[in-house]
């Protein structure tokens, strides 16, 4: 199932701040209380509601900016994880082969098939036979080594191995025990295999492995004594397996082949040989049309939620992104793809866009689709539809191809939302300075103001005291009149 993830942040709703006039009747109260209190002026009330002032309508101007910014840059943030959700969605369902003709095997115990990548195989057949399946050599030691002699050397100096008509390869054995012979042949990573198999009386017996393939058979020769050769005329070591190709017949054409995994007889497919049989064995095709349905069912479904964040992002009134050229070239290149040829060639009847599919637009630009045109367009052109859900590689022109184009163009740092999310980045940068800078400013007022207020509160402290002793000196005098 086609599904791309989106993310969707909520715009932040921006903090009131106090005006310019309602700061100032503020602190002209806060003044007028504290000069007719006893107490004193309330500086520190006093110089906050004065600096508010000074710095409020350029701080809430700043702020407003910024609280837009950010939802701008969260804005293209969604909308770029939305369309690269659509495209590798889309991509990786194709690339799961769910979406091609895929060939059957009458009997997959015998011989199982697979389609290789952008493979046409409509209207497969084919009928194999498997005669003998390739294997390869393997030798094993005949005497064991007792479980108290595995660090006995079994021989010294290199061991020569030869691979067919290849050179021969020298291989250390260190100490020349049974578990050091064995780590050296496995060190020259030549083809050849070895392991130590111990049975249940814990003996161990040295076993050597080639890869499958007539041509990959090989010998060793010990370079002091002949306890560990093989092939040829040895006499210590058995031979399990031989070295020798698979035998298959093509529709009655005998071939061979050195492995088991086959991809060069029938064109656009991979054969796994399992078992010999002397029955033949039928391959066929069979089309994708429920897989295709599903698909179409799918991409409609998944655009129709693409649609909905792009259209709220760019809405023209509510819209984080309405004056953001990316988004709405996005929104355009989105409403044109159902109209966009997905295969080459201009054939009359032939389907070549989503629309002549049966993805129809409604009148709000969602998708919907016509289950009966589908039908009758996959019971028709099984193969144009098909190669419109192809791999990009396969199909420059496809779907998938389309909607990756169409992602890397909106995400670009050049023309799309990549430099949308350069351009906002800057300007919140430049708007935080600026918001650094006010808070300096209003640093250095409050510091200045409350050094001024202060010394004021300290003057008419001092009259307020001079005015109370003089009070009370004319009160004495009244007294003693």
């Amino acid at each position: 199932m086609v599904t791309s993830t989106s993310s969707t942040t909520a715009t932040p709703t921006p903090t009131p701040t106090p005006t310019a006039q309602s700061a100032v009747n503020a602190a002209t109260q806060a003044l007028l209380t504290g000069l007719s209190a006893g107490s004193g002026v309330d500086t520190g009330t006093l110089v906050t509601s004065l600096v508010e002032a000074q710095f409020a309508a350029r701080t809430a101007a700043l702020k407003s900016k910024s609280d837009t910014l950010t939802s701008q840059i969260s804005g293209v943030a969604s909308l770029k994880s939305t369309m690269t959700g659509f495209s590798t969605a889309l991509a990786n369902l194709v690339k799961g082969g769910s979406l091609q003709t895929q060939p059957t095997s009458s009997n997959a115990a015998v011989l199982s098939a697979t389609a290789q990548s952008g493979a046409k195989l409509s209207g497969l057949s084919a009928s194999v036979t498997v005669t003998r399946l390739a294997t390869g050599q393997v030798a094993r030691t005949n005497t064991p080594v007792a479980a108290a002699d595995r660090a006995t050397s079994l021989g010294t100096g290199a061991l020569t191995l030869k691979i067919g008509t290849g050179e021969d390869v020298a291989i250390d054995i260190g100490d020349g025990s049974i578990d050091a012979i064995a780590a050296g042949i496995n060190a020259s990573k030549k083809g050849v295999t070895a392991s130590v198999v111990t049975d249940a009386q814990g003996r161990a017996f040295l076993s050597v492995k080639g890869a499958t393939g007539s041509d990959n058979a090989f010998t060793l020769k010990g370079a002091n004594n002949d306890a560990l050769d093989i092939g040829g005329t040895a006499t210590k070591t058995s031979l399990v397996s031989t070295a020798q190709n698979a035998q298959i017949t093509v529709d009655g054409i005998a071939v061979e082949r050195p492995g088991n995994t086959v991809s060069d007889l029938v064109s656009g497919v991979t054969l796994q040989l399992n078992a010999v049989s002397t029955v033949p064995v039928s391959l066929t095709s069979t089309a994708p049309t429920d897989a295709l349905t599903q698909a179409v069912n799918d991409v409609v479904t998944t655009y129709n939620e693409v649609l909905a964040t792009v259209t709220a992002q760019t809405d023209p009134i509510t819209g984080n992104l309405r004056a953001d050229p990316a988004a709405k070239s996005l929104l355009s290149s989105l409403k044109a793809l159902t109209s966009k040829p997905l295969v080459g060639g201009a054939v009359a009847g032939l389907p070549r866009t989503l629309s002549e599919l049966g993805v129809a637009t409604n009148t709000d630009g969602t998708l919907r689709v016509d289950s009966t045109l589908l039908a009758k367009q996959l019971a028709a052109y099984p193969d144009t539809i098909e190669s419109m859900f192809a791999p990009s590689g396969t199909n420059a022109l496809g779907l998938s191809a389309a909607l990756t184009a169409l992602t890397t163009s909106a995400t670009s740092t050049l023309t799309g939302l990549g430099a949308s999310t350069v351009r906002y980045t800057a300007a919140q940068s430049d708007v935080t300075k600026q918001q650094d800078k006010v808070a300096d400013q209003t640093a250095q007022l409050t510091t200045r103001l409350t050094q001024q207020y202060a010394s004021m509160n300290s003057r008419v402290s001092a009259y307020k005291s001079t005015q109370t002793f003089l009070t009370g000196q004319i009160a004495q005098w009244n007294k003693t009149s």
